[in-house]
């Protein structure tokens, strides 16, 4: 794969990850307590790399993003790790592939799953994105569930030109351990793309789509049987149709294509 040959930096420090190629994204073979221990593992007792290691996530809207955009493509192909994100993508693995994805690991859930092994050991972290309401929200609520979690910062995400490079030295200096960018597809992979050579202080990354309006409450996740079943989508369309309905109308079919027709195995060492 591409993205194995050009990134040998992330290649190393997940060596030991393996992924199966489902929809066309290579796609790590962990759940979410996983996923949290290796995010941890990455920066405790110390650092693994001298950069931030950089995890994302792909559903069904982000495969078909990547096999019709060029750009969102290559952003989501430097990451190196992507996890998955939708419950579709774990059920036609588990039909499909001999290495199937174990889980959905969902962002809002993986956040609480880090958050207190952070707490537990004095790791930190930064949260960027969202507007400057749900950011205050969010960080109140976190530091209310976690109260000896180390936020070390946070900032809203409406910052363009000298005010977005002075965030980014702002947040290298303060070196957090785990930085969450929340500025949705494809903004926040370019974010990374663009700003993590100015992050060599900043430990592990994590892309995070609407986390923040889960954690601020302005959002509700969808009934965990809706989840189970893969139709947390139709839940967020019920309370965002205007916003969601073209959106899903044109990737959904797209992305069940994907998923029956570039699902297949493949290995941690391989190319």
């Amino acid at each position: 794969m591409t993205e194995r040959r050009i990134n040998p930096v992330g290649r190393a420090a997940t060596a030991d990850v393996v992924r199966a190629s489902v929809g066309g994204l290579r796609l790590a073979v962990l759940d979410c307590e996983q996923t949290a221990n290796f995010m941890v593992d990455a920066v405790y007792p110390k650092r693994r790399v001298n950069r931030p290691l950089y995890l994302t996530s792909a559903n069904g809207e982000v495969l078909s993003r990547c096999s019709s955009e060029p750009i969102t493509d290559r952003l989501f192909r430097a990451a190196d790790l992507i996890n998955a994100d939708g419950q579709p993508l774990v059920m036609v693995s588990k039909l499909r592939s001999p290495n199937p994805l174990p889980e959905r690991v969902a962002t809002t859930d993986l956040f609480h799953v880090v958050a207190r092994k952070a707490e537990e050991l004095g790791l930190t972290f930064y949260m960027f994105g969202a507007d400057e309401a749900e950011n205050k929200t969010a960080v109140a609520n976190v530091r209310r569930a976690y109260p000896n979690l180390k936020i070390v910062g946070h900032s809203h995400g409406y910052l363009r030109g000298e005010a977005l490079r002075a965030k980014v030295e702002e947040i290298n200096a303060l070196a957090p351990d785990f930085l969450w960018v929340a500025l949705g597809v494809p903004y926040e992979q370019a974010f990374v793309d663009e700003f993590m050579p100015q992050l060599g202080n900043v430990g592990v990354i994590k892309t995070s789509g609407g986390l923040f309006n889960f954690l601020s409450g302005s959002r509700s996740r969808a009934p965990r049987w809706m989840q189970m079943v893969g139709l947390e989508w139709a839940w967020r369309l019920w309370l965002e149709p205007r916003r969601l309905f073209w959106r899903y109308l044109t990737t959904n079919p797209h992305a069940l294509y994907l998923l029956f027709n570039k699902t297949r195995p493949s290995f941690p060492k391989r190319d």
